[in-house]
């Protein structure tokens, strides 16, 4: 079993779920995102606490090596890399960067429509867009403060 997925299997074997995982050049720190949608007022101290100290454990066992393991809430950026993150915030203000440029551009802003047969929809100033979900490098919301 490879990290990503005995992460994955983890945190979600403790209701939770996986946004991302990044780990540094050597792989000495490990860094988790993770959410709980239906938890009101979302990810705390506890929830990470809880999930840091099972993975720890985990890891252990499986003779996984690093230095450090950080837990974390995804953020008010959060980034949005799987399907069913692009269904769920359908509505919201995202920025996303392509890997290979569409009409000269790779970054856009703009309210996301959904995503229907692999294409993202993007509503930008200038009208619609549709985007092949695999042309994405990076997604993020954009946060709104009120």
């Amino acid at each position: 079993m490879d990290l990503h997925e005995l992460v994955d299997k983890t945190v979600t074997g403790l209701g939770y779920e996986l946004v991302d995982v990044e780990q540094s050049p050597r792989g000495r720190v490990l860094r988790l995102f993770i959410d709980k949608p239906e938890k009101p007022g979302g990810i705390d101290v506890e929830d990470c606490a809880l999930v840091s100290n099972q993975l720890s454990r985990v890891l252990a066992v499986e003779n996984v090596d690093y230095d450090r393991l950080e837990v974390s809430s995804p953020g008010m950026d959060r980034v949005l890399k799987k399907v069913a993150d692009f269904e769920r915030f359908a509505g919201s203000e995202i920025s996303l960067r392509l890997r290979l440029a569409v009409s000269g551009r790779r970054n856009f802003n703009g309210v996301l429509q959904g995503l229907q047969n692999g294409k993202v929809s993007l509503k930008i100033d200038s009208g619609e867009l549709e985007l092949d979900l695999g042309n994405i490098d990076k997604a993020r919301l954009v946060p709104k403060f009120d």
